[in-house]
């Protein structure tokens, strides 16, 4: 509803509300709405003249017509009010234009500029702006009021004592603070001649008025400047959004809004500067400084100015009056401050909202207490101007957005128009008070925050998910895959979830395991499309979206159909991502015979308040909206994956150059506890950090020498970037080294790995480890073959491994070597075992090397068994095959 809309045209009917969250009401509304359209096809009869033109001219035309021409050009002259004036028209000129492309892109609804701010720039936006807007016509029909009354006191009132006013016999009123406030309540319910002069034409006159006089207002005490009695002059541009909101009575929108606004601005606009000119050129510069109701006097029938001034204040302060509860009412019924509006959305049976008239009545109660208009001049003008610069954002925004959809009749707008609507709003807010600029700015930004964040999802569609489109697109084809670099490596992670009721603790581990980086939940659904009537994951993914709010992760989601969970995963690896945004690293739960438990039972979602039970029963069975998953699997119940083909992924994986991660125990991962500031380390309280260990050997490979190779580097590696994860910087470092007694190259390898943790700037614990115990275990596997013979017959067998491969690389093929290391149960349980020992204080997380799955696919059970064995009974633990460098010593 317009701020200023002439009050002929405000019917105290049940004005046609936002779409309400609900579906079914939504349908329901939209059917009323239709019904009342047809209905009222023969009421659209109105042009562009009494459509659009005289609204407008009337809500312009209020009390600075008539009181404050005067006090304008006493103040600032002739050349600073013409200024003025180009500064206001400016601005409201480029208001304008935004205003007629977004009237003209769809009809506008009840609520003025609110509605089409929350509709373009979404409840955020809309709902801050609407406050602000309905404040604003608060102030602003208290400002009207003000004016009449001081109009009716300087005809009829008795002038206090000290006053240059003569009284006159007319003159029988009381005057004074209280007794203006008494009159202002009575107007809200249901001109004295100084000693100047009125001179005629005379050049000297006007040359007497050309340049600035501040002075004090004899009305308030305060003096005067460019900036305040700017503020006092543009309210009488406010009223521009008048036509906009007749779009329901008017017969061709699209035409008459923006033709009928434009020349209602360039019709105000000339006759405020004809005026300025006539009142300097006329009038003695006292004269115009101490009497604001002078027009009266010297008009040759003064009851003309009487009656302008009476019927253009009364009609402008009860317009903005009823407009101001319209705006509440729409706020309410949006439902965007929950129940603080509640009251404000009650009306009578004949749909009147006289709750939200009542509260608006009441606000402008309080601010009649100003006693002056003067004093309320510079915040009804910050009000606005805050909502005008809030019209051309939204405008500027949907320009940005290239959105198809936004394509108004009305083109004479480009963002350059609308980025200089926003500076000069902005510009003159500052000028005019920079604090209360800076406090309604705050305030709009607090109210920002609290809807974004307690608001409820709206179906008007968001601008700003349309900028951030457009944006992520034109970086996404910025981002080159070529032009990347080792030291510039992230993780960029593909977590596979089966079932996220048995995985929120690895979810949310893994959240702070991706330093910034992609992070994506993969599913895969067993099926096939052709035995399907639709896809069947579609409605699933609102679902998974509400998991994510709920873990506060930052994760997308990409699902799947396939005919086999590792067909599943390979459509995932391939597909997910775009350009260099892509998945480096594909973390597995871990193939075990843990039985899944359930760790969102009785959890609520809060942005929603629905449960998160598996089955959540309403009263209304079309209202289900809580997220729904799939009961976890029982224990008697079958896998839909079995042993030979989980480690097929795993080898799919590298054969597709991504690093793989196995997470096992995560089900007994409570970040809360691991992370909290007090940490129970042996019944006792402790201040430490929580640990990390980090095994960096390949201990299913004792034959193996290294431990710098590309896969520790890379288990190294990840094992940083989780310390230095905000939530993780307590965390601490511990790098095992295991070492054989009187072994010189094992020395070689601690210096060479110390000298790599200094270069690469890891700050950890290193620790020694004497397995000799253990790694005999493994030489006695060999048949009594000589330690020497047999490392030397590992290095040859590698060798040609690696020989082999290369040459496979070759034609483009790449194959994996064999797990030449025949190992038993009994070394690695001992392995196990010497973890175990090693690992006091309990470690938070453990990082352990997992190596490549072998190249005969009959060894494959054999495989999976020997990492379960290794990683039996350790809590969480990551098993990690890195296949890409990640680290750099350059700079």
């Amino acid at each position: 509803m317009s701020e200023k809309a002439p009050l002929l045209h405000y019917r105290l009917t049940t004005s046609t509300g936002p779409e309400p969250r609900d579906v079914a009401q939504h349908s329901r509304a939209k059917a009323d709405r239709d019904g009342r359209r047809s209905k009222d096809k023969t009421a659209r009869k109105l042009g562009v003249v009494f459509g659009v033109v005289i609204p407008t001219l009337l809500s312009m035309f209020s009390v600075v017509v008539f009181l404050r021409i005067g006090f304008v050009v006493g103040q600032a002259g002739l050349y600073q009010s013409i200024a003025m004036f180009l500064v206001a028209y400016f601005i409201i000129t480029m208001t304008v234009l935004s205003v007629s492309a977004i009237s003209t892109n769809g009809a506008v609804d009840a609520g003025g500029a609110y509605y089409m701010i929350s509709r373009a720039l979404g409840p955020e936006f809309g709902g801050s702006i609407g406050i602000m807007f309905f404040f604003a016509n608060v102030c602003g029909s208290a400002l009207y009021i003000l004016g009449l009354v001081e109009a009716i006191v300087s005809v009829f009132g008795i002038p206090e004592e000290g006053a240059a006013a003569v009284a006159g016999h007319h003159q029988v009123l009381p005057s004074g603070y209280w007794w203006s406030v008494l009159y202002d309540t009575s107007v809200l319910n249901s001109t004295s001649l100084t000693t100047a002069n009125y001179t005629g034409f005379r050049l000297h006159t006007l040359k007497g008025n050309l340049l600035p006089s501040y002075t004090a207002d004899y009305t308030t005490g305060a003096m005067m400047s460019f900036a305040t009695v700017f503020a006092v002059m543009f309210n009488g541009c406010t009223g521009i959004m008048a036509g906009s909101n007749m779009s329901g009575d008017l017969k061709n929108p699209s035409y008459s809004i923006p033709r009928g606004t434009l020349a209602a601005v360039l019709i105000t606009f000339i006759t405020y500067n004809l005026l300025s000119l006539l009142a300097a050129w006329s009038c003695d510069r006292h004269l115009l400084q101490r009497d604001y109701s002078f027009l009266g006097d010297i008009n040759i029938w003064p009851p003309l100015v009487t009656v302008g001034i009476y019927s253009s204040t009364m009609s402008a302060a009860m317009s903005n009056l009823i407009g101001a509860s319209r705006i509440l009412y729409a706020l309410s019924k949006d439902n965007l401050f929950g129940g603080v509006l509640a009251l404000a959305r009650k009306t009578s049976r004949s749909g009147n909202p006289w709750a939200s008239v009542l509260v608006s009545w009441l606000l402008v109660q309080v601010v009649l207490f100003a006693g002056k208009l003067n004093t309320i001049a510079g915040i009804v003008t910050i009000f606005f101007l805050l909502v005008y610069a809030a019209v051309n954002l939204a405008c500027l925004a949907l320009e940005w957005a290239s959105a198809p959809n936004f394509r108004p009749s009305f083109r004479c707008f480009t963002w350059h128009t609308c980025t200089l609507g926003i500076l000069g709003c902005l510009v003159m807010m500052f000028l005019i008070s920079a604090i209360y600029a800076f406090a309604s700015i705050a305030f709009m930004l607090l109210l920002v925050m609290l809807i974004h964040y307690l608001g409820p999802i709206s179906n008007w569609g968001y601008i700003s998910q349309a900028l951030i489109f457009h944006q992520v697109r034109k970086y996404l084809l910025m981002l080159d895959v070529r032009k990347d670099h080792v030291k510039f490596w992230r993780p960029q992670v593909l977590l596979m979830v089966a079932n996220p009721r048995s995985c929120t603790g690895l979810m949310t581990f893994i959240n702070d395991l991706k330093k910034s980086g992609l992070y994506v939940l993969g599913h895969v659904r067993l099926g096939l499309l052709d035995e399907l009537p639709s896809d069947p994951l579609q409605s699933h993914y609102d679902s998974w979206l509400s998991l994510v709010d709920h873990l506060n992760i930052k994760a997308f989601v990409n699902l799947t159909l396939a005919d086999s969970i590792r067909h599943g995963v390979q459509n995932l690896l391939f597909i997910t991502g775009f350009g260099g945004m892509r998945p480096n690293t594909i973390v597995l739960g871990f193939y075990d015979d843990c039985t899944p438990q359930d760790h969102l039972q009785g959890k609520i979602l809060v942005s929603t308040g629905y449960g998160l039970d598996a089955v959540c029963p309403t009263k209304d069975p079309g209202d289900q909206r809580s997220p729904f998953f799939p009961n976890v699997r029982a224990a008697e119940e079958a896998k839909d994956l079995q042993e030979e083909e989980y480690v097929s992924v795993i080898a799919d994986a590298v054969k597709m150059g991504k690093n793989v991660t196995l997470a096992r125990y995560f089900n007994q991962f409570n970040r809360e506890e691991v992370l909290g500031s007090e940490r129970k380390i042996g019944g006792h309280q402790s201040m430490t950090g929580p640990f990390v260990d980090v095994w960096p050997l390949n201990l299913l490979r004792p034959d193996s020498r290294g431990y710098v190779d590309i896969c520790s580097l890379f288990l190294l590696q990840l094992a940083c970037v989780l310390k230095e994860t905000r939530a993780w910087k307590q965390a601490k470092l511990r790098l095992f080294l295991c070492v054989e007694a009187g072994c010189s190259l094992q020395e070689e390898e601690e210096t060479k790995l110390r000298v790599m943790l200094k270069e690469l700037r890891i700050s950890a614990q290193v620790q020694m480890v004497a397995w000799d115990q253990v790694v005999a275990l493994h030489w006695q596997r060999q048949g009594g073959r000589e330690r020497g013979n047999l490392i030397e017959s590992a290095q040859n067998e590698e060798s040609m491994e690696r020989e082999e491969a290369e040459a496979e690389n070759e034609k483009g093929i790449q194959t994996f070597p064999n797990n030449a290391a025949h190992l038993t149960d009994e070394y690695i349980c001992a392995v196990n075992n010497l973890i175990h020992r090693h690992g006091a204080p309990k470690p938070a997380v453990r990082f352990l090397y997992l190596p490549r799955p072998p190249a005969d696919t009959s060894r494959y059970c054999a495989y999976l068994h020997q990492v379960d064995l290794l990683s039996r009974d350790l809590g969480p633990t990551l098993l990690i095959h890195g296949v890409t460098p990640v680290v750099t010593t350059d700079l």
